[in-house]
């Protein structure tokens, strides 16, 4: 998980059982154990899958629990574990991908988490079958009239706040909130119900990277016992909920699931991000009417004051010759020029090169800048 969301929570000192022995599963008994998991998985009516931290560290977010967790060093008094990449650059791992090629193919009913990372909405999982019961570090609720927003950007607050954004639907306008909770928050009710319903209807839960420590959550699995449901714990440490369990996998989540989808014989496509950006351009004459004040900014295309946290710098160059190259490096991206009414149309062509974690260094966008097109003189 985000190291800034760990920092942003209320302390508590009890936090459960952290640092437990990570065991792994013999590889012959691993293979059974998955030809298992594809048998129940094939047989299924209703797979419900609950997942935790675990699915996400080969992405490169830190754990709680693990041997190298974040509340496991934090116990110990050592300095916390170092991210990989920045926590907005991070990446669905190759289970989460294959759990939307379930869901696609109708075999995956719904999805009940507990990170805050958003990284099953970012892989394809639709809203309507996802329960992030802690919140998602990219999201801001407007609690008026329900609408969601999935940002790039991390919400800089946790524990239902207000943020500095505010609803965008023209009958609302009300400011919006993150939606992590802090410890003291109750888990809420419009993410809880669901989970509940798809737990008690389900005939298979499945359980990935997940401690199930932390209450009501690590309860909700279990209710599908109640009609017979099977339930199935994939960890690399022991859980409080083992014996209850009709199967125990010791082996990483990613392996598991890579092998699960090779004998359904399911392809897992790779995830293709796409981010967003808009151009702003705004230009006013002078009181004499010789020149031009212009502006052109890049800005966030989830809101215009915000932060766009893929792009690291902007080299801005002009096909006019006489004009001034410039370098913007920092926010807000945002070019000032005065210029006199009567230039010819000029192109200005932005080289945004992009910060750590993106998949390019750089991309190129050119605007074309016609004054006259603009405005008509007397």
């Amino acid at each position: 998980m985000s190291l800034g969301y760990a920092n942003k929570l209320s302390y508590i000192e009890d936090v459960g059982n952290v640092g437990m022995t990570e065991l792994f599963d013999p590889p012959n008994i691993l293979q059974d154990k998955i030809e298992r998991l594809t048998r129940m998985i094939r047989k299924s009516k209703h797979l419900v899958v609950f997942t935790g931290a675990g699915i996400s560290t080969s992405c490169g977010i830190p754990d709680f629990r693990g041997p190298t967790g974040i509340w496991t060093l934090q116990r110990e008094g050592s300095a916390l574990p170092e991210a990989s990449l920045p926590f907005h650059r991070a990446m669905p791992s190759m289970t989460h991908m294959a759990l939307v090629e379930l869901e696609r193919a109708g075999i995956l009913k719904f999805v009940i988490s507990q990170n805050i990372d958003g990284l099953h909405l970012r892989s394809g999982i639709p809203r309507d079958k996802l329960s992030e019961l802690h919140g998602n570090s990219f999201m801001e609720r407007c609690t008026s009239c329900g609408t969601e927003y999935f940002r790039d950007f991390e919400v800089e607050s946790v524990g239902l706040k207000e943020t500095s954004r505010k609803c965008s639907n023209a009958d609302c306008t009300v400011k919006l909130k993150d939606t992590v909770l802090d410890w003291e928050d109750a888990l809420p009710i419009e993410e809880m119900n669901p989970a509940e319903v798809h737990c008690e209807m389900a005939d298979v839960v499945l359980c990935l990277g997940t401690s199930l420590q932390i209450t009501p959550a690590c309860n909700l699995p279990l209710k599908c016992l109640s009609s017979g449901g099977k339930f199935v714990i994939v960890n690399l440490q022991q859980t409080p909920k083992d014996k209850k369990a009709s199967l125990v996998i010791h082996g990483f989540v990613d392996k598991v699931i890579a092998g699960v989808m090779d004998l359904l014989n399911m392809r897992i496509r790779p995830f293709v991000r796409i981010d967003l950006l808009q151009t702003i351009f705004a230009q006013a004459l002078s009181s004499d009417k010789k020149f031009v004040n212009w502006t052109l900014r890049l800005a966030s295309a989830h809101d215009k004051k915000a932060h766009i946290p893929f792009i690291k710098s902007v080299e801005v160059f002009f096909s006019d010759q006489s004009m001034k190259e410039v370098v913007l490096d920092k926010h807000p991206f945002q070019l000032k020029r005065r210029t006199v009414w009567n230039i010819k149309p000029f192109d200005v062509i932005l080289k945004v090169n992009f910060s750590e974690g993106c998949g390019c260094a750089y991309g190129q966008i050119k605007i074309p800048i016609d004054f006259h097109a603009h405005f008509f003189m007397n």
